[in-house]
């Protein structure tokens, strides 16, 4: 059994040195797409990320930056105990296919900042095409994480990210670590025409549970479900549906992990929204937040049977149904 465990636990790192292989190189071009938050960056190594940012679109400066942060925490001498090296964390196997001598100082290495970012991005750039095919609206970057952890040809078995725990955990991280590296992590979202308020997720997210009186699926009661579920995967960003003030941050009972921003006064009633179970908390109490910046991220925290983005509006300190604010 112990064995077997030991297996289980260093599968995903065995399928990363076995995979790589299949993969080939993408080509060289590519604008890139999102801009990058440099002062979360450190100084030195931000030319490296908004080149390695710029080869594909669907891997922006903010991805790359992301994956730095949860594989070395920025540090270029890193090495752990499978014998990953860098920053980015290669395996010498894995990097005889994708090392280049990309800052010209005439040697190959992962421990060379630039030489590690930009084949970082190189690979990435390559798992997306790689991992393609088996994508659905809205998780190509998800897949395309889950096989940098755990391999493209594990995404390919399953036809989606492998259910293991450390992949599940690795894209939950790393998309939770974004909004700290986006270019628009102080804001800049608009309120669209004919609404009071932004989504608190990216795009036309799915409601899977309206406001009003429902069976609570953790208490098995019936009780008003006093906001708006939405369909997220877990780690998505959540973020501010007006500018406002953070008036609690932290972890509340049943709500899990839970932010409270005030808007003040509108129309003569004092507005506050609630964003609840999250995986991590971006913000504190006392910040003040733009339309649009990260908050948090999906989770599933608290009184909950799965990851979800649970939203709240309140006038007056009561709760209201959150639909006509936000134009649905």
């Amino acid at each position: 059994m112990v064995a077997a465990a030991l297996s289980l636990l260093l599968l995903p790192i065995v399928l990363v040195i076995g995979l790589f292989s299949q993969v080939t190189e993408p080509p060289e071009t590519g604008t890139g797409s999102g801009g990058l938050n440099s002062g979360a960056v450190p100084e030195e190594y931000v030319k490296w990320v908004l080149k390695a940012g710029a080869l594909c679109d669907e891997i922006p400066p903010a991805v790359i930056a992301a994956q730095i942060e949860a594989e070395s925490g920025w540090n270029p001498n890193a090495v752990s105990f499978a014998n990953a090296q860098g920053l980015s964390q290669f395996i010498p196997g894995t990097w005889a296919t994708w090392g280049r001598d990309d800052d010209g100082n005439g040697t190959i290495s992962p421990f060379d900042p630039g030489d590690a970012i930009m084949a970082q991005g190189r690979y990435d750039c390559a798992l997306v095409d790689q991992v393609r095919p088996y994508a659905n609206s809205g998780n190509l970057l998800d897949l395309t994480l889950a096989a940098y952890n755990a391999g493209p040809g594990r995404v390919q078995q399953y036809r989606g990210v492998p259910p293991y725990s450390e992949t599940i955990a690795y894209v939950a991280r790393i998309k939770s670590l974004m909004g700290k590296y986006e270019g628009a992590v102080g804001g800049g979202g608009k309120i669209p025409p004919g609404q009071q308020m932004a989504m608190p997720l990216a795009g036309n997210p799915q409601v899977t549970s309206p406001y009003g009186y429902r069976m609570h699926p953790v208490l098995h009661v019936r009780k008003l479900h006093t906001g708006i579920d939405f369909a997220a995967g877990m780690g998505d960003p959540m973020k501010a549906a007006r500018d406002g003030e953070v008036t609690f941050a932290g972890w509340s009972n049943g709500y899990g992990n839970r932010v409270v921003i005030s808007h003040g006064t509108l129309n003569g009633q004092r507005v506050n929204t609630t964003y609840s179970h999250m995986s991590a908390i971006s913000v504190s109490e006392g910040e003040r937040v733009r339309t649009g910046q990260q908050i948090g991220a999906v989770g599933s925290t608290g009184f909950s049977t799965g990851a979800h983005c649970h939203f709240e509006v309140q006038v007056n300190d009561g709760y209201v149904n959150p639909a006509p604010w936000l134009g649905i």
